[in-house]
C-alpha cells in the first residue's frame, strides 16, 4: 500500500485546494424587463427569450 514518505506541508496543500472555490454565476441584463438573468436562458420575471415570449408569467401577490 502506498504511505506518504513525509508530511504534506500546509504550503503544498493549500496550492493543490486553491482551485476548489465557488464561481459567482454570469448575469446579463433582460432586454424586455431589465431585471438580472442567466444568459441563453428564459427571463424567469417576464417569460421572454430572443424577443420572444415563451411562457406566461403570472405576478407575485404581495402579502
Amino acid at each position: 500500500m502506498a504511505v506518504p514518505k513525509r508530511k504534506t506541508s500546509k504550503s503544498r496543500r493549500n496550492k493543490r485546494r486553491s482551485h476548489h472555490k465557488l464561481n459567482l454565476p454570469t448575469l446579463v441584463e433582460c432586454p424586455q424587463c431589465h431585471e438580472s438573468k442567466i444568459p441563453h436562458r428564459i427571463c424567469p420575471n417576464c417569460g421572454y427569450y430572443n424577443k420572444v415570449e415563451v411562457i406566461k408569467v403570472e405576478k407575485k401577490k404581495k402579502k
